[in-house]
Order: C-alpha cells, then sequence, then structure tokens
C-alpha cells in the first residue's frame, strides 16, 4: 500500500480491495527485454512466472548479482550452455539479475550467487538445486542430462 494521503477510508478501500483479491502484489522487476531471441532467456520478476513457471519447458535457472566474482566467472560457461542447448525445443537456459528482481516463487531460495535451479516442467515447485560440482560445461551438461524430463540429443550409452 503506497497511498499518497493516508486516512481510515484508503485504508478500508485497501483492506476490502485486499479481501476481494483485486489487489496486484508489485513485483521488483527490470523492464522485460524487447530482444529475447538468444541462447541464455533473461528473466525479469514481471517474466518469472511465465518462463521459469511454464509447465511446457524444462527450465535451467541462474540467479546472479552484477557485481559477484564467480558470476562473473560463469558467464561465459553459461553462454556455451545456452548454445549447446538452444536447440532443444522443451528447455530453456534462463539467467536472473537476482538483486534487480523479484523472485516471485518460494520454492527458488537465493542465498548466494551464483544460484542455479533446474526447473522440470512436471514439478515446477519441486526444483533441483545445482550443489557440489564444479560450474563448468561438463558438469552443468550432465546435471542438465540427469534431470531433463525430454531431450532430442540421444543420451550417450555407457
Amino acid at each position: 500500500m503506497e497511498p499518497e494521503e493516508f486516512d481510515s477510508d484508503v485504508l478500508r478501500q485497501f483492506v476490502v480491495a485486499f479481501k476481494k483479491g483485486k489487489l496486484k502484489p508489485i513485483v521488483k522487476s527490470q523492464p522485460v527485454p524487447k530482444n529475447n531471441k538468444g541462447p541464455v532467456k533473461v528473466v525479469v520478476g514481471k517474466t518469472f512466472d511465465t518462463i521459469v513457471m511454464d509447465p511446457k519447458n524444462d527450465v535451467l535457472i541462474e540467479f546472479y548479482a552484477p557485481w559477484c566474482g564467480h558470476c562473473k566467472k560463469l558467464e561465459p560457461v553459461y553462454n556455451e550452455l545456452g548454445k549447446k542447448y538452444k536447440n532443444e525445443k522443451n528447455l530453456i537456459i534462463a539467467k536472473m539479475d537476482a538483486t534487480a528482481n523479484d523472485v516471485t516463487n518460494d520454492h527458488y531460495k537465493v542465498e548466494g550467487f551464483p544460484t542455479i535451479y533446474f526447473a522440470p516442467k512436471d514439478k515446477k515447485n519441486s526444483p533441483i538445486k545445482f550443489e557440489g560440482g564444479d560450474r563448468d560445461l561438463e558438469h552443468l551438461s550432465k546435471f542438465i542430462e540427469e534431470h531433463a524430463t525430454k531431450l532430442s540429443r540421444t543420451k550417450e550409452e555407457l
């Protein structure tokens, strides 16, 4: 609630609108990118639900901070990962500046940078956090292939 003038009538109107479900939450968000056709999709607060929570696609999402050294080191590897999987119809490689955008789902906890989650298309509220592996092309690819619900490329047999 951000009224210009505050009195009991303004508060009453706010509470009534809230109870009727007519209020929309204020979401911190950068502007929606005009061109988002690159191998790594840019997610902002206003597009989190439409991209990451889309039940038609698996999504690998990196939450980063522009000032983070680990994130800067990961960026070329992550771009390479996006290029590797760019032809997959049901897989999106995405990133979000978590310092400038709200994460609108409580299942995606960002406590450090970078934080990477895999959101399977059929389990959006049970994302899998990337932990304990090197953040290189090999380990990130293995993580994707292990958790993806459908990849068109054939998996290598041992």
